[in-house]
């Protein structure tokens, strides 16, 4: 199990250069892009920017693990979710060309319009049109558990048997939701066939962190778990503090 970071929010004003000497500097080994912030690094970029991002991510210490794209596939509108699947494939596309090992989507709840199995059915029918599509250029479809109705486990377990793709998985948030009587041992069976990836937020917060690390560590995890954290005034101090806490917190 390997410690990263998503750029939202700490990291959200930092250049690439700024973000991979940093992360080093503070013993992180990965990194998820997230869409809209300073690094710029977007679909609309060029073949030899796309380039030079790869080589850089290879001359470093820091994985390009993912890019955290806002795709999402729950509205009743046909035309809206093609437009959120065509950006999807955008950046499965980035994804392929600068090296990264999946493209993070997700729900953002149940639209009332539609009942929430066709929703469900919906949301599993665009997983797999995006899983097939990633499949053939070596990049994984991370959904985020995440959204008011579409975050319960239960119901995103759900979308992933309507999705039945090898190549689509969930990427746990760390969410209330997925605690039951202060523990998350209930939803993360529920889940674990699928986890591809792991946002983590505050450690320091209420939420069971020591228990999800060993459930994590005794079910053979050994992917990131990505720093999801609020914006701190002091982002290398915030970094170094980070990662301290979590060497703790994995240590068995």
């Amino acid at each position: 199990m390997l410690l990263g970071a998503v750029t939202y929010n700490v990291l959200k004003d930092w250049d690439l250069e700024k973000l991979i000497t940093e992360l080093e500097k503070a013993g992180f080994a990965g990194v998820e892009l997230r869409t809209s912030h300073a690094h710029k690094v977007e679909p609309s970029l060029p073949a030899a920017e796309r380039e030079r991002v790869k080589r850089r991510f290879e001359r470093s210490k820091i994985r390009l693990v993912s890019f955290g794209s806002v795709a999402e596939f729950h509205s009743p509108d046909p035309a809206i979710r093609k437009k959120h699947i065509d950006d999807a494939k955008a950046f499965i596309d980035l994804a392929h060309d600068t090296g990264a090992w999946g493209v993070k989507v997700r729900p953002n709840g149940l639209p009332k319009e539609v009942s929430p199995e066709q929703t469900i059915a919906t949301i599993g029918g665009a997983l797999r049109e995006l899983g097939e599509y990633g499949m053939g250029r070596g990049v994984e479809i991370w959904m985020e558990v995440h959204g008011r109705d579409t975050q319960v486990p239960a119901v995103s377990a759900k979308i992933m048997q309507a999705a039945k793709h090898s190549n689509v998985g969930v990427c746990w948030n760390s969410n209330p939701t997925d605690v039951e009587n202060g523990s998350v041992k209930q939803s993360f069976a529920l889940l674990r066939p699928w986890i591809k990836n792991v946002h983590i937020n505050e450690l320091a917060s209420d939420y069971p962190y020591r228990e999800l690390f060993k459930l994590l560590r005794e079910s053979k995890y050994d992917r990131y778990t990505l720093c999801e954290a609020q914006e701190s005034k002091e982002p290398e101090r915030f970094l170094r503090w980070y990662a301290a806490l979590w060497r703790e917190l994995n240590r068995a």
